[in-house]
């Protein structure tokens, strides 16, 4: 199956509100989750081999945004029935044996990702202080291998923009990865 890609990013639409639970127990909204200086919304899943390539630095730029006010929270919104690995329970699996400093949520219904347009796994949108968006684009230039450590972050960098002057990169790199695994009508 080819990996599949977002669309470049349309700057500046609103983030969606919603309300999703949380491997961590709790039912978060979107206005729970943003930093002073914005969001970040990463659509990932258990399973997929572009995710699990990156997965350490997905919990290492989360770290690293922290500190410079930008929120960050994971969406699982993959049909975990025909896809058992993306079930809740390993959700929960996963967000503790990789240490997530962030809320996974659990978008079952997936109203998110439809409401957001999401294609892909991982799938990256970086909003500004007022949830406007400013980056969809790739973490690295890893793919289903991890890439070497000296790629240049082009995520934790968009958002560092994004925290300190309100924009981000005029040209983002999408994304690629698995297609969400949507549910049959």
């Amino acid at each position: 199956m080819p990996a599949a890609r977002p669309p470049v990013c349309d700057f500046g639409w609103t983030a969606r509100e919603f309300r999703l639970p949380a491997t961590d127990g709790r039912t978060h909204a979107l206005s729970d989750l943003r930093g002073r200086n914005g969001l970040v919304l990463a659509f990932i899943c258990n399973h997929c081999p572009y995710v699990l390539a990156v997965i350490d630095r997905i919990v290492r730029d989360a770290r690293d945004l922290a500190p410079l006010g930008v929120g960050f929270a994971a969406i699982c919104s993959n049909d975990a029935e025909n896809y058992p690995a993306d079930s809740f329970e390993n959700m929960g699996a996963m967000a503790k044996e990789k240490d997530f400093p962030f809320p996974y949520l659990h978008d079952a219904d997936q109203s998110v990702a439809r409401a957001y347009g999401a294609a892909c796994t991982p799938d990256f949108f970086g909003f500004d202080a007022d949830l406007g968006l400013q980056y969809r684009g790739r973490l690295d230039a890893s793919r289903a291998e991890t890439g070497p450590e000296d790629l240049r972050r082009d995520l934790f960098e968009a958002m560092k923009q994004v925290a300190e002057t309100g924009k981000g990169p005029a040209e983002p790199v999408p994304s690629i990865g698995c297609s969400i695994k949507w549910k049959a009508a």
